[in-house]
């Protein structure tokens, strides 16, 4: 009855004369449904972007596309489901039969992944973690999850990285990588088409890395004092751009630089405090070639660059 009257657009009485029941009771049952849970309802709001500022920053940072959401006087949850929703935007036009689409993990790629709009299942569609897991504590946006998440809505083949992402020695994270499984899924992330890439902090109270307990205080320290602002996937990068933390690099599990470098679509999702010196770094190093963003980091990115 809930998918005849809110799906296919039945009124009651014509679901009643259908089924064999009064109005009534189909009215009852409809609003059981929704008690239940069986039926949500959401309001969407249009997407307000701002195709100036995209403009300004795809010109300045030689971008392919780039996306800037308002930001608002809202709250940290709504800026980040509107920069899923237009990440969403973005990566829904790549989607096609065939696709190596490579996955990070973080808070705005999930927001990107829960916002994705797919009718139908793409056919032989490969979905590629490309670094290492977090672990327990962010389970809900670590990598596996999102990778396994997508599999179910669209179908396809999931390739894990199933090991730590960060490892104690340079020589743990070789032996790791030369696992076969791993090494698998690494040489399918060099041919991915898309990656979906989330732009991380060194500031302890936006580093996802330091919130996961993965790393002490100290060694977000030592990446400052080496002139690091920022990550994607682990790699580190000055606000020139330039990579830093070497160290810290030669014990990730996942792809490298040059790795990274190699896949053509490149997309960043990332806005909100403490976002901008990240954002600017990987643009300046071209870790990324997309941007969706929102305003307030799109203006202080072209007021930085002048």
């Amino acid at each position: 009855m809930a998918e005849m009257y809110f799906l296919e657009g039945k009124t009651q009485a014509q679901i009643a004369r259908k089924v064999g029941v009064t109005r009534s009771m189909v009215s009852r049952m409809l609003s059981e449904a929704r008690a239940a849970g069986i039926v949500e309802f959401s309001v969407r709001r249009p997407l307000s972007l701002d195709a100036g500022l995209a403009a300004d920053l795809k010109k300045r940072f030689g971008l392919r596309q780039a996306r800037v959401v308002a930001a608002r006087a809202e709250d940290g949850q709504r800026r980040l489901r509107r920069l899923g929703a237009a990440g969403a935007q973005v990566l829904g036009g790549f989607l096609r039969p065939g696709l190596k689409l490579g996955l990070t993990w973080g808070t705005a790629v999930r927001a990107t992944l829960q916002a994705l709009e797919v009718e139908s299942r793409v056919p032989s569609l490969k979905i590629v973690q490309l670094i290492g897991a977090l672990g327990a504590r962010i389970e809900d946006y670590d990598g596996h999850a999102l990778v396994r998440a997508l599999e179910t809505r669209l179908g396809g083949e999931a390739y894990y990285i199933n090991a730590p992402f960060l490892v104690d020695s340079r020589e743990a994270a070789q032996e790791l990588l030369a696992n076969r499984s791993l090494a698998e899924t690494i040489a399918l992330a060099r041919q991915c088409d898309v990656a979906l890439l989330g732009v991380g902090s060194v500031e302890p109270q936006h580093s996802s890395f330091y919130q996961a307990g993965y790393v002490p205080l100290r060694d977000l320290k030592a990446l400052q004092r080496e002139g690091a602002v920022g990550d994607v996937c682990g790699l580190h990068f000055t606000a020139g751009g330039k990579p830093a933390g070497a160290d810290f690099s030669s014990r990730l599990v996942g792809i490298n630089e040059r790795q990274l470098r190699a896949i053509p679509v490149r997309i960043g999702v990332a806005g909100g405090s403490g976002k901008a010196a990240p954002v600017l770094g990987a643009l300046r190093g071209g870790y990324i070639n997309i941007l969706v963003t929102d305003d307030l980091v799109a203006r202080v990115l072209l007021k930085e660059d002048e």
